[in-house]
């Protein structure tokens, strides 16, 4: 028995060995999925940051007032970076420049809104939003539509801003 004890306990502590050099491994696997990597599925201060701050962003951007027309292009200026500036004057740039001729308003709601993926000072977005225009005067008409919007946002100087706008629902 006394030959095979150092054979049983080398046995041992390979095994141990081995156990240990794989749940490293699964450590190491675990740490780096994208579940954990995604701050949106695990921090909601910062999920619930983003989400007031983007939300009021899209709000401001995609709303119209014909009696504070330069509200919009305060707004853009202060909530849009990168490609978000060509893509939103894309979007709401037609509608901007008629609205005056009109006596237009624009009122936008986000209804749902979500945080797809967060990580650092990145969030990727889905937004719903609801729209009703109105025209002015004795004519006057309003009327409703629904957008969906896909909302990459950077964190600068300790806010939330647009980086990327994709409209969904064309």
């Amino acid at each position: 028995m006394n030959r095979r004890l150092p054979l049983v306990l080398s046995a041992l502590m390979l095994a141990l060995g081995a156990f240990t050099g794989w749940g490293a491994h699964q450590t190491r696997a675990e740490r780096n999925a994208p579940g954990v990597r995604n701050a949106a599925l695990t921090d909601n201060g910062h999920t619930a940051e983003v989400l007031g701050q983007v939300t009021g962003a899209v709000e401001r951007l995609f709303s119209y007032d014909r009696l504070d027309p330069e509200a919009t292009r305060k707004a853009a200026g202060e909530l849009l970076t990168g490609a978000a500036v060509a893509q939103h004057e894309q979007l709401f740039g037609p509608l901007r420049d008629a609205a005056p001729k009109r006596g237009f308003v624009l009122t936008t709601k986000v209804s749902h809104a979500a945080v797809r993926s967060l990580s650092g000072d990145r969030a990727h977005l889905l937004v719903f939003a609801e729209q009703l225009g109105t025209t002015a005067g004795a004519a006057g008409r309003s009327t409703g539509a629904a957008a969906m919007l896909a909302v990459d946002a950077v964190r600068r100087d300790g806010r939330w801003i647009l980086s990327e706008i994709d409209r969904l629902d064309d």
